[in-house]
C-alpha cells in the first residue's frame, strides 16, 4: 500500500486546482493555484501580479485539494494535503503544456505565470466511507 504522501500526490493528479498555505509575517496566508504532478513533486502555476509566489518560494508550504465539488454519484469524497519546501521552478515545455491554457487576465491584469515546485515531505489523506481501498 502506498504511503500517505504517495497517495496524496496521486490524488492531487486527479484535480487541477488547490490551495497553498504558508505564513506571512507570522499570520496565516492562503493562495489558490493551478497544479500538476511531475516526478513525485507538485508544480504550481500562479499569477505574478498577485505576488503570492514571493510568499511561497523558499518557504515550507502546505498544499491541499479535494474532490468535494466534483465527486460523481456514489464516488467517495476525499481531501489531501502535502507539506514540503516550495521553490521557484523552470518548467519544461511538456510541463507547461500539461498545465493547459492560462487565463488571459487575473484581477484585470494580464496573466504572467510564475511556476513553483513543492517537494512533498509529509502527506495526509482523508476519505468518506472508508474508500481508500477502492482507488
Amino acid at each position: 500500500m502506498p504511503s500517505d504522501e504517495q497517495l496524496a500526490v496521486g490524488l492531487l493528479g486527479r484535480t487541477a486546482h488547490g490551495r497553498a498555505a504558508t505564513s506571512l509575517r507570522a499570520l496565516p496566508f492562503l493562495a489558490s493555484a493551478r497544479h500538476i504532478v511531475a516526478d513525485g513533486g507538485v508544480l504550481l502555476r500562479m499569477p505574478r501580479s498577485c505576488g503570492y509566489h514571493q510568499v511561497c518560494a523558499g518557504s515550507v508550504v502546505a498544499y491541499g485539494a479535494d474532490n468535494l465539488s466534483s465527486a460523481g454519484p456514489g464516488e467517495s469524497l476525499w481531501t489531501v494535503q502535502v507539506v514540503g519546501r516550495c521553490d521557484v521552478h523552470e518548467p519544461s515545455a511538456d510541463e507547461i503544456e500539461r498545465f493547459g491554457p492560462a487565463p488571459r487576465e487575473v484581477d484585470g491584469e494580464p496573466f504572467e505565470p510564475v511556476y513553483l515546485r513543492i517537494e512533498p515531505r509529509f502527506g495526509s489523506v482523508h476519505f468518506t466511507d472508508g474508500a481508500a481501498g477502492s482507488l
